[in-house]
């Protein structure tokens, strides 16, 4: 018992007369090192099997920290009630990204909000071409659409001005993402008709800007002027002409789908604004 103790510890046993315990050998040194190693990687090994399995939780946790923290900050204004439906519209208008990108076959990342900016969403590209650009952005106004009749009904239902309020908000911000300026959806649209689309919005929204000068208008103008020159000078490359070569069919399909779609949205913006100030629920 006494031998196996002194081998557990590292040690050569005690041999009669010689006084005291001998250092391990070089090759003991070594054998010990490397099985010192071989447990520490393994462990590291065992930790990072658990964080790839955390992973999906984490990100769904960035989502779902992005929006409670995105509720407060407008709920400040509009009290929770509001900012909790307010935030519920933004993330059915991106789910709606989301979904078309994975049908396209692109990896898309959950929304992350961004609180009095709305919500993005990271993917490595928007599509082959420009008809599935089109397509992934019309499809957030799409299901961002659809969502806002649900308090539209209810409000038809009760009478209640909180969702009348709440379906106006609605209407109103899947409109405002329909102007045809890069990188709003409406300007992914227009990557499916013509480029020359771009420059009319951009002149549209600068004119809008100045009348009514808003911070987010602002920076919709800077960002999408940048990303519209970037594209307008690539318009003509090989690459260029490729990306926007589709079928007129496509092209007239894109096109009755965008107006059809952004004369409904005007006429719920109409039917549903408030003149007063938003109700607390």
């Amino acid at each position: 018992m006494a031998e196996s103790a002194t081998q557990s510890l590292g040690y050569e046993p005690i041999h009669p007369g010689s006084g005291r315990p001998e250092r391990p050998g070089p090759l003991k040194r070594i054998g010990g090192a490397i099985a010192a190693l071989g447990v520490l990687l393994a462990k590291l090994g065992a930790q990072a099997k658990a964080l790839i399995l955390l992973l999906p939780k984490l990100k769904l946790l960035t989502t779902f920290g992005s929006a409670v923290v995105s509720i407060a900050a407008y709920a400040l204004i509009w009290g929770f009630p509001f900012a909790a439906g307010f935030v519920a519209l933004l993330f059915l208008h991106e789910l709606g990204h989301v979904i078309q990108l994975r049908r396209e076959g692109v990896k898309a990342s959950a929304p992350m909000f961004i609180p009095f900016l709305g919500a993005v969403i990271a993917a490595k590209s928007i599509g082959r071409d420009a008809a599935a650009e089109a397509r992934v952005g019309l499809a957030g106004p799409v299901l961002g659409t659809i969502a806002s009749l649900v308090p539209l009904a209810l409000w038809l239902a009760t009478g209640s001005d909180f969702w009348q309020a709440l379906a106006y908000i609605g209407f109103f911000i899947n409109l405002l993402n329909l102007l045809p300026v890069l990188p709003l959806d409406g300007g992914r649209a227009m990557a499916a008709l013509s480029p020359w689309i771009w420059l009319v919005g951009l002149a549209a929204l600068a004119v809008l800007a100045f009348f009514f000068p808003n911070p987010i208008l602002f920076l919709v103008l800077l960002f999408g002027g940048m990303e519209s020159w970037r594209r307008w000078k690539l318009r003509n490359t090989p690459e260029g002409r490729a990306y926007h070569a589709i079928p007129a069919r496509t092209r007239a399909l894109v096109a009755a789908t965008y107006l059809g779609l952004a004369a409904l949205l005007a006429v719920g913006v109409a039917e549903t604004f408030l003149s007063r100030g938003i109700p607390s629920g």
